[in-house]
């Protein structure tokens, strides 16, 4: 979501909540209502801002389509946020560490010059970046502790997998496949993250169907800035 990226809908913890702000001066109007919690345009221009810095990309070259996928993740984000308890927060070093990430991918982003730079030119502070990691890091903890414990990934999946899949596609490539032993504890990972990937999906699913998700009626299109 992409970010944070382990899982495909990591991706999906890429959101923004209110009263952050990443863009420059947007008009702002409701975009969708969740469970009684506005989100607005300029918390989606906010998600679109901090998507294109973490991608390297400007934000006006997201398509409609990318724009729309970015107000889904905003309401999965949002559903997600509702699941956190009180006392469930983030460590000051894990928000560092998470900027450290995205300042290396900045062309001469480890310098204080040309990152300061860099956030000006996306309409971001250093405060509100962090805050929008913080958020994030907290989201994907939540996603962890609900459903890591459930994901079992057994001995004869993983040869299913090496056998049936690994080794065709190594085969149609060229290339020359390691032995089994090499690459079990990848394809253990592999197919644990693909498990999650699944579960999220399938909670997601269930939080929107047991949700009021609303949006305005005559404004349903992705909104110009």
């Amino acid at each position: 979501m992409k970010m944070w990226a382990q899982f495909a809908l990591a991706a999906a913890l890429s959101t923004i909540f209110v009263g952050v702000s990443f863009a420059g001066p947007v008009v702002d109007r409701v975009v969708t209502n969740v469970n009684g919690h506005v989100l607005l345009q300029s918390d989606w221009e906010d998600e679109i801002a901090f998507e294109a810095l973490v991608d390297g990309r400007s934000p006006d070259s997201f398509t409609t389509e990318e724009r729309n996928a970015a107000l889904n993740r905003l309401i999965d984000q949002e559903l997600l946020r509702e699941q956190v308890r009180p006392g469930q927060g983030t460590q000051p070093a894990e928000v560092q560490a998470r900027v450290a990430e995205v300042r290396k991918i900045q062309p001469g982003g480890t310098t204080d010059q040309v990152w300061h730079a860099t956030l000006q030119r996306y309409g971001l502070t250093q405060y509100a970046l962090e805050k929008r990691l913080s958020d994030e890091i907290q989201l994907m903890k939540l996603v962890e502790d609900r459903l890591r414990p459930s994901i079992q990934v057994d001995q004869q999946a993983i040869e299913h997998y090496y056998h049936d899949q690994l080794l065709p596609d190594i085969k149609k490539a060229g290339g020359n496949a390691k032995p089994l032993t090499e690459v079990y504890g990848k394809i253990k990972d592999l197919l644990a993250e693909q498990k999650m990937n699944e579960l999220l999906t399938g909670w997601l699913a269930s939080l929107r169907s047991g949700s009021q998700i609303q949006s305005p009626p005559s404004k349903t299109d992705e909104g110009n800035r």
